[in-house]
């Protein structure tokens, strides 16, 4: 707890360590795969989103030993797979720092590094500074949260098509519950912006923004 006014005033409570990783043991076989998608709609400063990119980046190395170039794009991946909303400004920019810094610190990459600028700009797309109950941005001219769907294309490139969070939540009345889910079957699910084929570089110059 930062402060008795915060919870008073947003209801701002931690969960504490060895909760959040009990709770991610429930999911714990999404964490296989480095495409597999998390959404937490008040994130705060990461303390789920971190430990999960925790273990996924866990996984992929233990897939992708033997290649490098591999690894280094489904660590990527991993990432582009993390999402968050969250309401209060200062926690989303130490929620951004948390999730760069353990990206940062497994690949060994410093700041100015392409893979360094490329998790940068992922991360200012995929946590965003809004209201999940509104599915609006923050600010004075709040507009409707969009999400990026990452996928990789394999040989260094990413697919990146963007869509409102307020159509994807329709997805529930058909039965699917997952973030994107059905997206390819479903012709009323249209991307908001398709940025086509990108790779690492595209991504860190922000050439898909």
């Amino acid at each position: 707890m930062r402060s008795k006014q915060r919870v008073a005033d947003h209801g701002e409570v931690f969960t504490p360590p060895e909760l959040v990783e009990a709770m991610i043991d429930l999911v714990g076989s999404e964490l296989g795969r480095s495409d597999s998608r998390f959404l937490e709609p008040a994130c705060g400063s990461g303390n789920f989103l971190g430990p999960v990119l925790q273990r996924k980046l866990g996984t992929i190395d233990a897939r992708y030993s033997r290649s490098d170039f591999e690894r280094r794009h489904h660590a990527l991946l991993a990432l582009m797979s993390i999402y968050g909303i969250e309401l209060l400004a200062d926690n989303i920019a130490e929620c951004r720092t948390n999730l760069l810094e353990i990206f940062a610190v497994h690949l060994a990459v410093e700041d100015g590094d392409e893979w360094h600028l490329a998790a940068h700009q992922v991360l200012s797309v995929n946590i965003v500074h809004g209201d999940a109950l509104t599915m609006t941005t923050a600010g004075h001219r709040p507009v409707p949260i969009s999400f990026a769907e990452w996928s990789y294309l394999g040989r260094g490139r990413y697919h990146r098509r963007d869509f409102r969070l307020d159509t994807m939540t329709q997805l529930s009345t058909t039965g699917e519950d997952t973030l994107f889910a059905g997206m390819q079957n479903q012709d009323m699910f249209t991307p908001t912006r398709d940025h086509g084929s990108l790779t690492v570089d595209d991504i860190a110059r922000g050439d898909d923004t």
